[in-house]
């Protein structure tokens, strides 16, 4: 799978961390940044690179990473088609839903409040549950692709 995944500072090491785990998975991952730590970088930057492609792409998926995911999904669901769930820990249950329910193609992670292998279970989890297809669902989510921008 065509992974895209970008973050703030407050995301870059959990970042570099989850670039490696999705390679050794097989997936084809995309790094859109930042390259380099800086204190000073501003998320929308670099989460809405990510968004623009998994808007482009409907089979790609993207992970987006900040303190706590909330300002970069925020940013993300900005894009036409994208549909960014947050994750920043406690139950698993919430993150298969946004995918069975949801067809959520991007997760949004908040690094200050995970570990690197909550973040990797969670990210595992999402990248293994399917969305269900069922009609209520399509009919939701074709709602919300047609509101404007």
């Amino acid at each position: 799978m065509k992974i895209f995944i970008s973050s703030d500072h407050a995301g870059f090491n959990l970042k570099e961390t989850l670039v490696k785990y999705l390679q050794d998975l097989g997936h084809s991952v995309v790094d859109k940044g930042p390259f380099n730590l800086d204190l000073n970088d501003d998320y929308p930057d670099y989460i809405s690179l990510t968004a623009i492609e998994v808007s482009k792409d409907s089979e790609a998926r993207g992970i987006i990473l900040g303190g706590s995911g909330q300002g970069e999904a925020m940013v993300a669901n900005r894009f036409k088609g994208v549909r960014a769930s947050v994750y920043y820990g406690g139950a698993l249950d919430m993150i298969k839903v946004t995918r069975e329910h949801n067809d959520s193609n991007i997760i949004s992670l908040g690094a200050r409040f995970m570990t690197e292998d909550e973040a990797r279970v969670a990210v595992k989890t999402w990248l293994d549950t399917p969305f269900t297809n069922e009609e209520r669902h399509m009919r939701r989510i074709k709602k919300i692709d047609n509101y404007p921008n």
